[in-house]
């Protein structure tokens, strides 16, 4: 049976003061991590055994409409959608637990597929095998950029829900690459005034004319197949690229 655990913190920086929704919880002892936690609301991390068959109802109850389901090749024949009904939607994701991997290429679909299933007020349940480090990694991202959190700031709040996270030294760093991506990208599509937002503006916009973008190639559209979406990303773009990319996009 699946028990699901979550708190509040708020965090104040010079500017703004960003604030995540209250949730009641319990505190974290070291055997829930066996079950999945909700970090924000309707967004949940957990590990593998929390999308079992049997824990259908448990995650009816809870409202579970969308998984995403994070593992690699070779996992794939025992880590998989294991819930084969119409309620629930799944997105695959093909990452490795290395410190190699590229997984900040990952995040703006995340981010959609999350973003998709709030706007139809569903819910989102986050796992890979134990619930600590890929999928740990994505749920930060995802926090980040909707609260405009550092990865300190986020890492903090998901270890007060969800102790056990741990993403690996490689992922870490990309959160950290990722905070001025987003912030970038964010300045760009608000077109805000303020003088510190119109210098961010003009040093993007800076980058952005330095590069020929029709030699920068976007990740792979996803394969479709019914409800369950399944994305494997082969290319390894360079960073600076990437970077570009996005804030272009």
């Amino acid at each position: 049976m699946l028990d699901v655990n979550s708190s509040s913190v708020k965090f104040q920086q010079d500017e703004p003061m960003h604030e995540i929704p209250t949730l009641q919880c319990s505190e974290w002892t070291y055997t829930m991590r066996r079950n999945m936690q909700e970090i924000i609301p309707g967004l949940f991390l957990g590990p593998y055994s929390s999308a079992q068959k049997h824990c259908l109802k448990t995650l009816r109850d809870h409202g579970i409409s969308h998984i995403i389901c994070v593992r690699q090749d070779i996992e794939a024949q025992y880590i998989k959608p294991q819930i084969n009904d119409l309620s629930i939607t799944y997105l695959t994701l093909n990452i490795a637990d290395t410190a190699t991997e590229n997984i900040i290429r990952f995040f703006p679909t995340v981010k959609q597929f999350i973003d998709e299933a709030f706007q139809r007020n569903g819910k989102v349940l986050v796992h890979g095998n134990n619930g600590i480090s890929r999928s740990a990694t994505l749920v930060l991202a995802y926090i980040m950029e909707k609260y405009g959190l550092s990865s300190k700031e986020a890492i903090d709040c998901v270890k007060r829900r969800r102790g056990c996270i741990h993403p690996n030294e490689g992922f870490l760093a990309q959160l950290i690459e990722y905070e001025p991506i987003y912030k970038a990208r964010q300045t760009l599509e608000k077109g805000e005034t303020s003088n510190e937002n119109r210098r961010q503006k003009r040093k993007s916009e800076q980058l952005c004319e330095s590069v020929d973008y029709d030699l920068i190639q976007p990740p792979p559209s996803p394969i479709s197949d019914n409800n369950n979406h399944i994305i494997n990303c082969q290319p390894d773009f360079s960073n600076h690229l990437y970077k570009l990319w996005m804030m272009k996009s």
